[in-house]
């Protein structure tokens, strides 16, 4: 959205600040100027335009039919299949009831007797001393004599048991046992006997095309119309300085007045705008800015809806009067602009919340 430059020029401003602005050289004291930049020109034409392209219709001539008679094939030929069983015969076959085996027979060691002698004590040999019977000395060891001994060796027999053959085994064959059973085998084998089933015809009628379908044509015209589209004249763009009242540049208000929570302007507030407001846009090329506002009662997002409705319903009336919209802004601020301290939960008067129900305009440069 192209920003709004809100521009005030006073006599204080030098001459060169002057030229190099497009500014007048020598303004009175207290005028105000707005920069305006001229708006695109339209013109309206009239062109002519398809409204409804040229067509062809179509008739459709049905087509004709005749009846054909036609020999065709109700059951197609098949085969049938006879099944033939297989035959069979008895015969014994022999088996082996119980497999052959070799046993085994043992046959325990056998012993014998043999002895061995043994010396149970070696030979030995010694002094061996003797008091002598009726020795006539008081003194014993006068009677006391030495004699040298010999004693053979001692010896025992000992009998014991031999070992002549130890434990073994024989191997005892033992025949296998056979016997038979009755098995059932074919003698002739199963068999499918293929029998060929003829087809099956029959005469039917039927209808086939004598003539196919056609069409017969006709062109039905194109329509045209009249219309009437605004094209531009001549380009804007121009920078220009309009003359204006310095108190139009700041906030105005504009006494128009609304149904309670309606947006839709009385027929006494149109004529306010058509007093107010049609006058300066008609007489120069400046923008203003329509911006509603509302007291603090009510739902603040509600209260901020409604006030943005009421500025584009004064827009709206000011383009219908042949304004146009681009030289409009309209700006809704709901409660968020009390003009007093009439904020939420604070008690006022219906006077005091009146000065917050407004809707003001004020000049822009373009």
């Amino acid at each position: 959205m192209k920003q709004k430059l809100l521009l005030l020029v006073c006599f204080v401003a030098g001459i060169g600040f002057s030229h190099a602005q497009g500014l007048p050289t020598n303004p009175e004291p207290g005028k105000c100027y707005v920069k305006c930049i001229t708006k695109d020109e339209f013109k309206e034409v009239e062109e002519t335009i398809q409204t409804y392209p040229a067509y062809t219709t179509l008739k459709v001539v049905p087509a004709t039919y005749r009846t054909v008679e036609e020999r065709v094939l109700v059951k197609e030929a098949s085969k049938k299949f006879v099944y033939v069983p297989a035959t069979y015969e008895t015969v014994e076959v022999p088996y082996v009831s119980q497999e052959g085996r070799t046993d085994l027979k043992v046959v325990p060691a056998t012993f014998g007797n043999d002895s061995r002698t043994f010396e149970i004590y070696p030979q030995t040999s010694g002094w061996e001393y003797k008091v002598l019977e009726d020795c006539p000395s008081v003194n014993k060891d006068d009677c006391v004599a030495a004699c040298f001994v010999e004693y053979p060796a001692q010896s025992r027999d000992v009998t014991f048991t031999t070992l002549s053959s130890d434990a073994s085994t024989n191997s005892v064959p033992v025949p296998e046992t056979t016997a038979t059973y009755k098995k059932r085998v074919v003698k002739t084998p199963a068999r499918m006997d293929e029998i060929e089933i003829p087809a099956e015809y029959a005469t039917i009628k039927r209808r086939v095309i004598d003539t196919p379908a056609s069409t017969t044509t006709n062109t039905i015209p194109a329509q045209y119309q009249t219309v009437t589209r605004t094209v531009l004249d001549k380009k804007g763009g121009i920078t220009t300085w309009e003359e204006v009242d310095c108190e139009l540049l700041n906030p105005n208000v504009l006494p128009v007045f609304y149904e309670l929570g309606s947006a839709r302007l009385t027929s006494a507030s149109k004529k306010t705008i058509d007093d107010t407001l049609l006058p300066i846009l008609s007489d120069s090329n400046v923008s203003i800015e329509i911006m509603s506002h509302t007291d603090s009662r009510g739902n603040d997002d509600f209260n901020q809806s409604l006030s943005q409705q009421r500025a584009n319903s004064v827009v709206n009336y000011l383009v219908s009067k042949g304004i146009s919209r681009s030289r409009l802004t309209a700006r809704g601020f709901g409660e968020s602009r009390l003009t007093n301290r009439c904020s939420n939960g604070v008690e006022c008067s219906e006077a005091q919340h009146q000065r917050n129900r407004r809707t003001e305009f004020r000049v822009l440069s373009n």
